[in-house]
């Protein structure tokens, strides 16, 4: 059985493991123990915080086999972005020039760097292993997060949105960091991320062009794979697009790749979720639903087939156990 459950200390070698598994484009946990050491703590700190509003708390959750103890996953939520840093994007608008004197009309998507998304929380570092694919995993860990955010609305903004990785060859090179990146910084692409997932994002507003770009001037590859996603994150965004994010125009100035965006309310596993209470029992079959219980550091979640009456769900004991629940306890599903 897959179980969903917060980071902690005794987890670092396995973080560190998926983070140098994931490879280039993997930018919100560079393969640097010290640093993920860090995300580890801010992790904690989060879910020990009294929270009235979103602010700097990160929520980083497992994957866990329940039965060896091995951990195959990782996925996280920022609170807010943007509040101490910018939190950079291209917007892809739009510029038309008109003649009727020469009879010229065209339109020329043009990029502009924005801070549109400042305050929106921010689903990060999802990571599933390899032998730990396949019987719902990808669901499961990327899912959790709307459990938990259903049950601790108040910590986060009235709305999300994913980055997602953008194409790169199986060198780790970015056509589109090629195409207009590499211009102004004369670094490469893996390197630029590293600094930017280090921390340090300084340096984008001390480089970048200020100005609007005519995508014209770029390479026909750099046009070719904006707001497209890599091939192995493909999955993971239709996941999302289940769920109602949607691609509104925003790319990553590093890969082009798309920003997706939700109202918390209006996210599927959110607005279907129910508070019910755990009886102990034989289910009696039903369909494929989030189960969680409602505890802050205590959180759990998992896959099950599962019949929800009005007001109660019947749970099998070793799923019970797993999220830590007792027959009367309250518990969230949410059917997927």
């Amino acid at each position: 059985m897959k179980v969903i459950r917060p980071i902690r200390s005794s987890d670092i070698d396995a973080l560190l493991h998926m983070a140098k598994s994931a490879g280039a484009g993997f930018t919100s946990l560079p393969p640097v123990r010290e640093y993920l050491q860090k995300k580890i703590e801010l992790s904690e700190a989060s879910f020990d915080a009294e929270v009235s509003e979103p602010g700097h708390q990160r929520y980083m959750f497992v994957l866990e086999d329940a039965d060896s103890g091995r951990v195959g996953g990782c996925c996280a939520v920022e609170a807010a972005c943007g509040l101490d840093e910018p939190f950079y994007n291209y917007h892809v608008g739009l510029t038309v020039h008109a003649s009727h004197e020469l009879k010229v009309y065209s339109r020329t998507p043009t990029l502009y760097l924005s801070n549109d998304y400042t305050g929106a929380s921010v689903m990060v570092s999802l990571y599933l292993q390899p032998d730990f694919r396949g019987g719902g995993a990808g669901r499961l860990l990327s899912k959790c997060r709307f459990s938990f955010m259903a049950q601790f609305s108040r910590r986060f903004s009235t709305k999300v949105i994913a980055e997602m990785r953008g194409v790169s060859d199986e060198h780790g090179r970015s056509p589109f960091w090629e195409g207009l990146g590499r211009h102004f910084f004369s670094i490469d692409y893996d390197r630029a991320e590293h600094i930017v997932g280090m921390g340090n994002k300084a340096f984008i507003a001390e480089l970048m062009p200020k100005h609007p770009i005519y995508t014209l001037l770029l390479s026909p590859e750099a046009q070719n794979v904006m707001g497209r996603v890599h091939p192995q994150t493909a999955p993971a965004l239709h996941l999302l697009e289940q769920e109602g994010f949607r691609y509104q125009g925003y790319i990553d100035i590093f890969d082009g790749g798309p920003t997706v965006e939700a109202p918390l309310a209006d996210i599927r596993s959110v607005r279907r979720s129910r508070e019910l209470t755990a009886r102990i029992g034989t289910p009696q079959g039903g369909s494929t639903h989030l189960v969680s219980n409602t505890e802050l550091k205590g959180f759990r979640c998992a896959l099950a087939e599962l019949s929800p009456a009005t007001d109660s769900v019947v749970l099998e004991a070793g799923l019970a156990a797993a999220l830590n629940l007792e027959s009367g306890d309250p518990v969230r599903v949410a059917a997927l």
